[in-house]
């Protein structure tokens, strides 16, 4: 690659076309890096900018295209085999002002200037814009990466490889994943949570079921109702067991499993709009006898 590059303001190449500074796409400016090259755009419309590279385009118009109209080919390999040819042939042609051929001038001024490929092959990279949710994770193809929590809301630029997600904030990275497959996944690295949410990241969907089970069965059927990821994120959640978990050593069952029947319903949705709170009065106060035979209400 040579160490300086004169292209059009292509999209694909040019993000923002300007006269003074003009914006590089970011994926084709980190294939010029990588081959230690630099892209320079030329001005919007000044053709004379890249003058050399119009006349190319008009020499092969003229000594290939034009020699290959009137033929039909059947395949793509035959149609390469035949420009290669006329390449081949133009290349050798003596040109009437220098009095030497392309092939000639190239094996004495280029290729002795040329350097060596890198080692590693490039990895092509997808940059995107995203913002960051309220739940300080970056949404990438439906699955969910998290960054430092002090970012919510901020716009940030992700990195997009076959293997990694990086995520940068005022071109500094923040954030580095290593890409998963299974769709709406979830990955948080402890670090970027705040420091009231790290205490749910070991609740895992098992252990919400395992505690739930601990109390009754009503709360193990609630704890159905919860998910993984809102335990690892910290959103908010509806689960009776995480409501009923402090009240265990001072209420027997009976008196907790009455509790989550008059304190949170079983529905999903419901269990997302109603709040925890109420369930520690209940149960201390003993409104829960109502559903005990027997039972004598004794408020606090």
């Amino acid at each position: 690659m040579p160490e300086l590059v004169v292209c059009d303001n292509l999209k694909a190449g040019v993000t923002k076309a300007s006269r003074v500074e003009p914006t590089i796409n970011a994926t084709y400016r980190e294939m010029a890096e990588h081959y230690g090259g630099a892209v320079l755009p030329t001005r919007p419309r000044k053709p004379r900018d890249k003058a050399k590279v119009e006349v190319g385009v008009q020499i092969v118009e003229r000594w290939i295209l034009a020699r290959l109209r009137h033929r039909n080919f059947f395949g793509l390999d035959e149609l390469a085999s035949e420009i290669e040819r006329l390449t081949g042939d133009l290349n050798a042609r003596v040109m009437r002002h220098l009095g030497v051929s392309r092939r000639e001038l190239f094996e004495k001024t280029d290729r002795p200037t040329l350097r060596p490929l890198p080692q590693a092959r490039d990895e092509c990279a997808e940059w995107r814009r995203a913002r960051v949710g309220i739940d300080y994770h970056v949404e990438v193809d439906a699955r969910f990466y998290s960054v430092p929590y002090r970012l919510l809301k901020e716009e940030v630029d992700v990195r997009v490889t076959a293997r990694t997600i990086e995520v940068f904030h005022q071109h500094r990275r923040v954030a580095s994943h290593a890409r998963v497959g299974a769709p709406h996944a979830h990955v948080t690295v402890a670090d970027h949570m705040p420091s009231h949410h790290r205490q749910f990241r070991d609740w895992t969907h098992e252990r919400v079921l395992k505690e739930a089970a601990s109390i009754g069965d009503k709360p193990a059927r609630s704890g159905q109702n919860h998910r993984r990821t809102k335990l690892m994120t910290g959103r908010k959640t509806g689960s009776t067991s995480l409501g009923l978990r402090p009240l265990a050593p001072a209420t027997d069952v009976e008196r907790r499993e009455p509790a989550v029947r008059h304190g949170v319903p079983l529905s999903g949705r419901a269990c997302k709009a109603r709040s925890r709170q109420p369930l520690r009065p209940i149960a201390y106060a003993g409104l829960v006898a109502v559903a005990l035979p027997g039972s004598i209400i004794n408020p606090v």
